[in-house]
């Protein structure tokens, strides 16, 4: 059970990632994905490695949304 509620939870993050909500901004998707990753953590669903790559990965989603912006894009 664990198993399939961490692929799910890991899944919905994951796609937050690559599709934000309509009318999200860079930084709210941020605060989405951070959120979603201390969840899992409390739950028990991902390890401390797994947080960690997770807020990495949000990290440069955001660096490279913010940056796009300054380019006019």
């Amino acid at each position: 059970m664990t198993h399939e509620l961490k692929s799910e939870a890991l899944a919905a993050w994951y796609k937050l990632l690559s599709e934000p909500e309509i009318r999200m901004d860079a930084q709210d998707q941020y605060d989405e994905l951070l959120k979603a990753a201390d969840e899992m953590e409390r739950k028990g669903l991902i390890g401390s490695d797994e947080w960690r790559n997770l807020v990495r990965k949000a990290g440069v989603a955001f660096s490279e949304a913010i940056e796009g912006v300054g380019r006019g894009t």
